[in-house]
This record gives structure tokens, sequence and C-alpha cells, in this order.
């Protein structure tokens, strides 16, 4: 089964976004086991956030 890639929304994170919502992602932690890519952004914030359109 494949699941189509959703693009990522204005003003959010790939990575972040990509993390929420494609669970085959965190499958492979334990309980209570921390994701290391996950981690990493909330301590050091995205280093890339898709552009808002202008007006």
């Amino acid at each position: 089964m494949t699941v189509a890639a959703q693009q990522t929304p204005p003003g959010q994170c790939p990575q972040c976004w990509q993390h929420a919502y494609d669970k085959s992602i965190h499958h492979r932690l334990g309980p209570r086991e921390d994701c290391p890519d996950c981690v990493g952004h909330m301590v050091n914030g995205c280093p890339y956030i898709v552009p808002k359109k202008g007006r």
C-alpha cells in the first residue's frame, strides 16, 4: 500500500508536516521513544518553512 504525498501548506515546515501525518515514520520507534528528528526541530527550530504567497 502506498500513501499519496501531501503537499506541505504555506507557513509550515515540510519535515514537521510529514512526521505529523505519515505514521510509518514513527512506527519503528518503541513506546515512549522520541524521534531524534522531531526532537532536533523542537530544540533548534525548523530550518525551512514553506513561504506564504504574497498579497
